[in-house]
């Protein structure tokens, strides 16, 4: 059976089950007796045994195997759960991260068997049984299977006659009147199948090829939970030949052997118990046409019909929306281009008509526009909520104790967004961990709680999403940081005296700059926070910095909702137009050229009590200069508590545009952040004011 078409739904499955995992075995540290995440961890344990034996992922099969039977002692309260244990579960997460990572690459899981971890599990349950660690390790191959082995593996296997209630010997009576010949079969299966109720479906799909299957034992619904041991049994009617139903039913996989034989005698009736009778269902309740019903009954195993939450989300593959939202961007176009013509016409009451549908196409793009970006976007949880146990981690390695804090995990971003913002944060909380917070006894001398805080809150501002990682430890030391710039050759100590601690603490984000005492895997590696700026960056977002020393320092990192289409400013500078995102406009100002003053050579402009620097977009982007009017156009841009003002010759106005990118020939040019097509075909250069501020 070729299963890779089902590759992308494991891979996704596979990371949401344990993730699962990670939540409740971080939960169980604190709480080793709560009942619900036991069941919690067994289920999904269970469920990635199952995926990864579908997909013929043997060694991630087999290690989520052992992770369930250590589960099922701690249910039966054989094992308690214990910090020793904690440790071992995370161990298998991070090889069961590991073949899912392989998979991801290769789509297959590797060679790494884990046989360390293995038997480690294996001693957790041997201990359970009350044997010793060392002779578990032989027999732990498949312990959940010893019990079966003792009712089903038996020197010999024979058929099992059941006891049939009066509907069932109706059935079977009226399958002979019928002319059919009525066969019992009882099934073994292999004592290590890690998939009894599937094996059992493929041997009823095999067999129904024959004839109709008219007795189950156990039920069909019992089957399908996996409600028995190693062996099950039916009744089949048919017409054709025993041989080859049992040689159909013997090529399913993982079956060991299968008994059958003619019932010409239906055995004499016993009193039976009570709770018998629901064992197979009603399809008798009308022995004229026991077999249809029956035959449904059989394939609710396929077919369930329990579940009306999870039907309401569907997943779709990313390129497909990438093309959904391509359409739209298209679609935009053509409505910017329809309004640049009816703009021409000089708005004309004979073609009111004309505007009034123009108009509605305008609504129309803009409420399909943000139905797409809606389907786009993504809680950021799926990235953050693999930081709980990395803090942990961090709080063993280092010898810290450290708690976090998460606030907002239900915040959402564009879906391109999310996946590419995990590692930015990561490191940022790496680095609050390592260099950020103090040891426990540093702490208690400064009247601090033993154990240090980290936090990451996230919530959306306006167009943007601001997520904040910080932590209330050291605070970064500005005179170090200044000396080690002078140290590096980065600035002369004259440069050092003028600078501002804004300015000092942006030097942490320069390439290779680390105050690392040692080069360590925790943070820094070497290349400081400039990895964190510079993917922040490619987002067409920014970071800053707080910090005061003593108290601790906070990372504030602003990102667009979307990188697709965007509100923006169109301003002219000589004869070529250029757009601002409307988002990083605060205000427009019209300013007397007598009112420029100079600080350090550099324009400036007072304003409401601000200084805010002028940038003369026309020498930025090497655009023929000419003389001043009396007064300046300045579009005032804000990153953050920082301002500019941008001077531009005129203003077009607001328009929704489609961002495009340039490519990777112009790559270099950080000031251009894309390029759009206006209504009437021009293109339109897209600004970075954060590049420019």
């Amino acid at each position: 059976m070729d299963v890779s078409q089902y590759l992308e739904i494991f891979i996704d499955e596979s990371a949401e089950h344990l993730q699962t995992l990670s939540d409740c075995i971080m939960s169980l540290e604190n709480e080793p007796d709560n009942k619900d995440t036991i069941n919690e961890v067994f289920r999904a344990a269970h469920s990635l045994k199952g995926m990864a034996g579908t997909m013929g992922f043997k060694r991630m099969q087999h290690l989520t195997h052992d992770m369930e039977n250590v589960f099922q002692e701690v249910r039966s309260d054989k094992i308690a759960v214990d910090s020793a244990m904690i440790d071992l579960l995370f161990k298998c997460l991070d090889a069961l991260d590991q073949y899912l990572e392989n998979v991801k690459s290769s789509s297959d899981e590797g060679t790494e068997d884990n046989e360390i971890i293995i038997k480690e599990l294996n001693d957790f349950i041997a201990k359970a049984n009350g044997e010793a660690p060392a002779a578990a390790a032989p027999a732990a191959e498949a312990p959940a299977a010893a019990p079966a082995e003792e009712k089903s593996e038996g020197p010999e296997k024979k058929f099992l006659h059941l006891e049939l209630d009066d509907s069932e010997t109706a059935a079977i009576e009226d399958a002979r009147k019928s002319g059919n010949k009525v066969y019992g079969f009882t099934v073994y299966i292999h004592p290590e199948c890690l998939l009894k109720a599937a094996r059992a479906f493929l041997v009823f799909r095999a067999v129904e090829d024959f004839g109709q299957i008219i007795v189950y034992r156990p039920s069909s619904q019992d089957i399908e939970d996996e409600k028995f041991e190693f062996d099950f049994s039916f009744y089949v009617s048919t017409n054709e030949e025993l041989d080859a139903i049992v040689a159909a039913a013997k090529d399913v996989s993982e079956i060991s052997e299968v008994v059958a034989e003619e019932i010409t005698e239906l055995p004499a009736k016993e009193e039976k118990p009570v709770e018998a009778a629901p064992a197979a269902p009603a399809a008798s309740a009308t022995p004229a046409a026991p077999a249809p019903v029956k035959k449904d009954d059989k394939k609710a195993p396929a077919k369930k019909d329990a579940k009306p939450v999870t039907n309401r989300t569907v997943r779709v593959d990313i390129e497909k929306l990438d093309a959904l939202m391509n359409q739209v961007s298209e679609l935009i176009i053509a409505k910017n281009s329809l309004v640049s013509i009816s703009s021409q016409d000089g708005g004309s009451s004979s073609n009111q008509g004309f505007h009034e549908q123009i108009e509605y196409l305008e609504r129309i793009t803009t409420n399909l526009h943000e139905s797409v970006m809606k389907v786009r976007m993504v809680p950021i949880e799926s990235v953050v909520n693999k930081f709980p146990r990395m803090i942990r981690d961090l709080s063993r390695t280092l010898g810290k104790k450290m708690e976090l804090t998460m606030t907002g995990e239900d915040t959402e971003l564009d879906r391109t967004v999310v996946d590419q913002i995990g590692d930015p944060l990561q490191h940022l909380l790496r680095n609050s961990a390592d260099h950020g917070l103090e040891t426990a006894e540093v702490r208690k001398e400064r009247g601090k709680p033993e154990i240090g805080h980290i936090f990451l809150n996230a919530y959306q501002e306006g167009n943007n999403v601001i997520i904040q990682v910080g932590d209330d430890g050291n605070g970064i030391d500005t005179e170090a940081v200044k000396n080690k710039a002078i140290e590096r050759g980065i600035i002369t100590a004259e440069q050092a005296e003028s600078m501002s601690q804004k300015e000092i603490v942006n030097l942490l984000f320069m390439p290779s700059f680390s105050m690392a005492k040692k080069i360590t895997d925790i943070s820094g590696r070497g290349v400081g926070l400039d990895v964190v700026k510079s993917g922040i960056e490619a987002l067409g977002g920014d970071v800053e910095t707080r910090t005061k020393l003593g108290e601790g320092t906070t990372f504030t990192v602003r990102l667009p909702l979307t990188l697709a289409i965007i509100q923006a400013l169109m301003v002219e500078i000589r004869d070529e137009k250029y757009a601002i995102a409307l988002g990083s406009i605060s205000n427009i100002e019209n300013i007397p050229v007598t009112d420029i003053k100079y600080v350090q050579a550099q324009e400036v402009i007072h304003l409401r009590g601000s200084v805010i620097p002028l940038v003369r977009l026309d020498k930025v982007l090497d655009i023929e200069p000419q003389d001043d009017p009396e007064n300046l156009t300045v579009v005032i841009v804000k990153r953050g508590d920082s301002q500019a003002g941008l001077v531009v010759d005129n203003l077009i106005g607001q328009q929704e545009i489609v961002i495009k990118s340039l490519g990777k020939y112009i790559n270099g040019n950080k000031l251009i952040s894309g390029a759009t097509i206006l209504g009437d075909g021009e293109i339109a250069m897209i600004i970075d004011t954060n590049t420019l501020i």
